[in-house]
């Protein structure tokens, strides 16, 4: 958690403190994002924005969907969300962890899904450990939250969130998928829509509309956005996909979830103290 300041006694010790968490911010820890895993009969789609932000003036972008394939029978992506300095060593500790294998675990050497997110919240929290010090002398949060999905072949693929202390849940039969980072404006549509039947494009185009509803509320939650699908025992990724605010599939996505909202909206029932006929005066 951030550390907690006085109120300020006068103007300049008021300009002093705007200045300190000004500093403070731009720091690549003040930042939100919105990542989502959703895991289906069918297999996984893993779906991210890109922006970074650490002020209205010092906005970035950088991927926060990592993919690992440790050898032929297994395959992972993690999603980040929180400090972006914290989530790039984590990643880099990972990878480390494969090219040069010490006596500890890897996601070469776990042989279970839970396993490989009992991992990532060790190396999250030793990350997070090193640096807590200094980062709290800053008035900095230095945690991050993850998700890790994937499939090791024989066993089921499952998505799992690794909270900043290291622990973990797996998605549920009645909630078949996972968020992290600004999570309340694209939920709605996942709890209407989701369900385990649904096909893997379905599950793309329903990220995408989570997505842009996220971006419709949130200036800190932006494109362009990255969306890979998972095909069930496929030990690779099916497809993976880089769009912006102009791309034509996403455009198209958009315009039609719009305009089929408001037909929805025109055909709700009429009050009984409307006149009949009255046509849904929206504008537009």
């Amino acid at each position: 958690p951030h550390r907690q300041h006085a109120p300020p006694r006068t103007l300049g010790h008021a300009v002093a403190l705007l200045d300190f968490r000004c500093a403070a911010a731009r720091w690549p820890g003040a930042n939100m994002t919105y990542c989502l895993a959703m895991s289906v009969d069918a297999g996984l789609v893993f779906a991210s924005d890109s922006r970074t932000n650490a002020g209205v003036d010092y906005v970035t972008t950088y991927s926060k969907m990592h993919l690992f394939t440790p050898s032929e029978d297994r395959i992972f992506v993690v999603l980040s969300a929180g400090n972006l300095a914290t989530s790039q060593e984590i990643v880099n500790r990972v990878q480390r962890d494969l090219d040069d294998p010490g006596p500890g675990p890897n996601l070469r050497t776990v042989r279970y899904q839970f396993e490989a997110a009992g991992y990532l919240g060790g190396v999250s929290r030793a990350v997070q450990a090193e640096y807590a010090s200094a980062l709290n002398e800053s008035g900095v949060s230095g945690q991050a939250t993850l998700i890790i999905g994937g499939q090791i072949r024989g066993q089921p693929h499952d998505i799992h969130l690794v909270y900043p202390q290291g622990n973990y849940i797996a998605a549920s039969p009645q909630t078949p998928y996972l968020q992290i980072g600004e999570s309340k404006y694209g939920k709605p549509v996942l709890d209407r829509i989701l369900v385990h039947s649904l096909s893997l494009a379905d599950c793309a185009r329903l990220s995408l509309v989570s997505l842009d509803a996220t971006r419709g509320s949130n200036i800190t939650v932006g494109p362009p956005f990255e969306v890979a699908i998972y095909r069930t025992d496929a030990i690779a990724i099916d497809r993976r996909l880089r769009l912006d605010m102009s791309s034509p599939e996403f455009a198209a996505i958009r315009a039609g979830w719009h305009d089929g909202l408001r037909e929805v909206f025109a055909r709700l029932p009429r009050f009984d103290w409307e006149l009949p006929g009255d046509p849904p005066k929206l504008e537009v």
